[in-house]
């Protein structure tokens, strides 16, 4: 009889695993994918996952060094990962197919917000005589590495000039290795992504002129209408050494994703815990100090996640 009555426990235990299991994933064991560990999104994502851990309860989430956007969307994608920072335009080319991701499709991500901006910065030689992007035609132009972002904002930018990259020279390099470029004078300008500023365009500027090029206002509205994952922007002249005016540009987002299973109420808490600690997250990171609530749905194309949703309607930043 005890012998019975220890399989029809077994069973039933095993039964209500497989039903917990069948809905939607409310564990609080998550793991956020960041970046490599000398970028930005790593250490941002060590001070998010300690706030997570400390302002939501039972919450213990693990921030995970990684290779960045593409990477991070693929783990999220196959569940490997639960919560990841991405570039939202990054993450519209997965989310659709398109770009990095043609024919590869990422199913099962959200977003949650936005976090900061990373900027579009093309920096060129003053002596190049170039003043717009239509007069980047045949000079030696590093476009980012290839099959990157930095790669397809470049595209999109020449394209709205009417320009390829087959009326430039060409090359497919790194920040650091652009910006080694350019000091060996091998570059008339190079295209970065990145948040402001940027330390391989800091370096120059120690020892070498840079003008950052400004784009004209309708290549602006044409970018922004055309890919909605682009907002304006405008790089101070305060913020690189030589700069004598403002530059006129566009940026993506480095956004915070989200499993689409993961359970309403955990991400509901999740996002409460980042909005109403901001300050405890700009002491933790500078770029924490960027973030702002009126802006974390701004050049989302990507579906919230309903917890996430829910928090934005309650305060009423979406209806």
């Amino acid at each position: 009889m005890k012998k019975s009555l220890i399989v029809v426990s077994v069973i039933l235990l095993l039964v209500s695993l497989v039903i917990s299991g069948c809905g939607k994933k409310s564990g609080k064991n998550l793991i956020l994918a960041t970046g490599g560990t000398s970028g930005t999104y790593y250490p941002y994502g060590g001070a998010l996952a300690q706030i997570f851990n400390t302002k939501v309860q039972d919450m213990n989430v693990t921030a995970q060094s990684t290779g960045a956007s593409s990477e991070n969307l693929r783990l999220v994608g196959k569940d490997e990962a639960d919560l990841a920072i991405v570039q939202n335009d990054v993450m519209d080319y997965a989310y659709n197919g398109t770009k990095l991701f043609q024919g590869q499709q990422i199913k099962g991500i959200s977003t949650i917000a936005t976090l900061y901006r990373e900027v579009v910065q093309i920096a060129v030689n003053p002596d190049s005589k170039i003043n717009t992007i239509a007069e980047m035609k045949g000079k030696k132009i590093s476009v980012g590495d290839a099959g990157s972002g930095v790669e397809a904002n470049a595209m999109q930018i020449l394209a709205a000039a009417g320009l390829t990259f087959d009326d430039l020279k060409t090359s497919h390099l790194s920040f650091k290795e652009s910006g080694n470029a350019y000091q060996d004078k091998q570059l008339d300008g190079f295209f970065v992504t990145a948040g402001i500023p940027n330390a391989a365009i800091q370096e120059i500027t120690a020892l070498q002129k840079i003008k950052m090029l400004s784009l004209d206002a309708a290549t602006v509205d044409k970018l922004v209408k055309e890919y909605p994952f682009y907002t304006p922007y405008i790089i101070k002249k305060e913020i690189y050494k030589g700069m004598t005016a403002d530059a006129q540009t566009v940026a993506v987002k480095a956004t915070l994703i989200v499993r689409d299973d993961l359970d309403e109420a955990v991400v509901y808490s999740l996002t409460k815990a980042l909005f109403e600690n901001k300050d405890e997250l700009a002491k933790a990171h500078a770029k924490g100090g960027e973030l702002d609530i009126n802006e974390a749905v701004k050049g989302v194309s990507v579906p919230l996640h309903p917890g996430a949703k829910k928090y934005f309607v309650e305060k009423g930043i979406i209806k």
